[in-house]
């Protein structure tokens, strides 16, 4: 089967950024287009019993949006060292693994390749597995990396 569009989120781990190089080698393989994405909470504090001010909101805006372009900066980078010129992509929103399926579905993305970071034990159950959501999310098929 040839993939014709991949999709990538990243968050500016390590373990993300290996997701972009095995991504960016199928791509060069099969002649597809990659998109990288960055997904940044649109309001983090949704869930919270408490206000923030706005400029606290502000800070937070700005400063993942730097993250975030920095991520992507990154990520296409390493793609463009595989010989791949890749769309990036902020996505705003809720950060979960629906928003990256539905970037997914929306782009007509054909494989999802995303880093896991192989928490076991107590740090999955209390951090859980962002991968392991879109896995269970997905009608897509998804190619999680490990290292």
């Amino acid at each position: 089967m040839a993939y014709q569009h991949l999709l990538v989120p990243v968050d500016g781990s390590d373990i993300s950024f290996s997701a972009v190089r095995h991504a960016a080698q199928i791509a060069k393989s099969f002649g597809s287009k990659l998109t990288i994405i960055s997904l940044i909470a649109e309001n983090p504090f949704t869930e919270a019993d408490f206000y923030y001010s706005s400029a606290i909101m502000k800070e937070y805006f700005v400063e993942a949006h730097t993250n975030a372009k920095k991520a992507l900066k990154q990520a296409t980078n390493i793609a463009a060292e595989e010989g791949i010129t890749a769309e990036s992509h902020i996505v705003t929103g809720l950060v979960n693994a629906e928003h990256v399926v539905e970037k997914a579905e929306e782009i007509g993305a054909d494989l999802i390749v995303m880093g896991s970071h192989g928490r076991k034990g107590f740090q999955k159950l209390i951090l859980g597995s962002f991968a392991q959501d879109v896995l269970s999310s997905s009608e897509i098929p998804v190619l999680i990396i490990k290292k």
